[in-house]
């Protein structure tokens, strides 16, 4: 994991440029200005919809001997809704930096660490779109298959970070090498190296639940898996042939 840490470290130093103090502020801002709005007009009329749901659950369920289950099930809708809304705000705000700032925080890095890597252009603005899409079917689908666990307290919490860890190692992995790496590339650097991106995909959907530092997590994880990908991209090239198995 040191090279994951080193993209960290790389990130923090660079998240201070002019440039990437904007990025972090402006697609967090427009996403809690949507979803503040979606939350003003409709929070109480979920909240309600869902504690009856949850309601009725627990009365067909061996927990309907519980005193007070409505005001439980009341509880539970706010609380689920509430660990659901910053998730929706971070990946929003991540879709966001995905489109407009993925490619100026490309162009900064390799600038500066990577003047020298040659740009395959195996990646499109289309195939990013579709991508992004892919993600956000995947983490409809995740969420689905997991609802019947979100009731359950010890779950619920962890549920989300783990589905929007997956969609965020999928989204920014991808604009991360887009511009530098073929496709041949991609599919090699994503397949080696699927377990320490989740890690960094887990970090940003855990770092958005914490106040002040969440706003800042896009764009500083995003600057770490633009690091690390293009390091990895860069090895990958200077490898033996014999190493790698493909020509360079």
């Amino acid at each position: 994991m040191n090279s994951v840490a080193r993209s960290l470290a790389w990130a923090l130093v660079h998240a201070f440029h002019p440039r990437m103090l904007w990025l972090m502020i402006w697609p967090v801002f427009v996403s809690l200005a949507l979803w503040g709005t979606v939350a003003l007009l409709f929070w109480v009329r979920a909240a309600l919809w869902l504690a009856e749901a949850i309601r009725a659950w627990i009365e067909t369920s061996i927990l309907s001997f519980a005193l007070g289950y409505g005001d439980v099930a009341l509880f539970l809708a706010h609380a689920l809704l509430a660990v659901l809304f910053v998730p929706l705000v971070g990946l929003t705000a991540l879709l966001l930096l995905g489109i407009f700032g993925m490619p100026a925080m490309v162009e900064y890095v390799a600038a500066t660490r990577f003047p020298d890597l040659a740009r395959r252009g195996g990646g499109s603005t289309a195939a990013s779109v579709w991508n992004s899409l892919v993600a956000l079917a995947g983490m409809v689908a995740l969420g689905v298959l997991s609802a019947p666990f979100w009731v359950f307290p010890p779950l619920w919490p962890l549920i989300p970070v783990a589905i929007l860890a997956w969609v965020n190692q999928r989204i920014l992995r991808y604009d991360a090498l887009a511009e530098h790496a073929d496709p041949d590339e991609m599919r090699a650097i994503f397949r080696a190296h699927r377990g320490r991106l989740y890690a960094l995909g887990f970090l940003l959907a855990l770092v958005a639940y914490v106040p002040i530092l969440g706003l800042l997590a896009p764009v500083i994880v995003g600057l770490a898996f633009v690091h690390y990908l293009l390091a990895e991209l860069q090895a990958l090239r200077t490898a033996p042939i014999e190493a790698t198995g493909r020509p360079r």
